[in-house]
C-alpha cells in the first residue's frame, strides 16, 4: 500500500529541495552591496514620518472586509459560468434563474452599500 506513495513523496522532497536551492541561491549568487540608503525603510515613495504603531482608520477595515466579501462571491459565478451549457440542458430554466437571483442579491447588497456611504472614502 505504502509502496504507492514513493512517487508522490519523492516529488514532494525533490520540490521542496529544490525551492530551497532557488530561495538559496538568490543570496549566494547575487550582489551584494548594502548601503544605507538601500538599508533605509522605504514606503510608496516616501520617507516615513510617523510611527508604525499608528492606528488605522476604522474605514479602511470596512472596505477591505466588502472587497473580501464581493471577491469571494464573484468566485462563486466562475463554475457557473464554466458548467453552464451543461447544467442549462440538465435543469434548464431553473439553473438560469437561480443565478439570477444570486446576481440581483449581490446587486442590492452593493446598492445598499453605495446608499449607506460604505464606499467613499473621506
Amino acid at each position: 500500500m505504502i509502496e504507492q506513495y514513493i512517487p508522490l513523496i519523492l516529488a514532494i522532497v525533490i520540490a521542496l529541495l529544490f525551492s530551497l536551492f532557488l530561495l538559496k541561491a538568490s543570496s549566494w549568487f547575487g550582489p551584494q552591496r548594502p548601503n544605507p540608503e538601500k538599508l533605509s525603510t522605504y514606503e510608496s515613495g516616501m520617507e516615513p514620518v510617523r510611527t508604525a504603531r499608528e492606528r488605522f482608520s476604522v474605514k479602511f477595515y470596512i472596505i477591505a472586509m466588502v472587497f473580501i466579501v464581493f471577491d469571494i462571491e464573484v468566485v462563486f459565478l466562475y463554475p457557473w459560468a464554466i458548467n453552464l451549457k451543461s447544467l442549462s440542458q440538465s435543469m434548464g430554466f431553473f439553473i438560469i434563474a437561480e443565478m439570477f437571483i444570486f446576481i440581483i442579491i449581490l446587486l442590492a447588497g452593493y446598492f445598499y452599500l453605495l446608499k449607506k456611504g460604505a464606499l467613499k472614502w473621506d
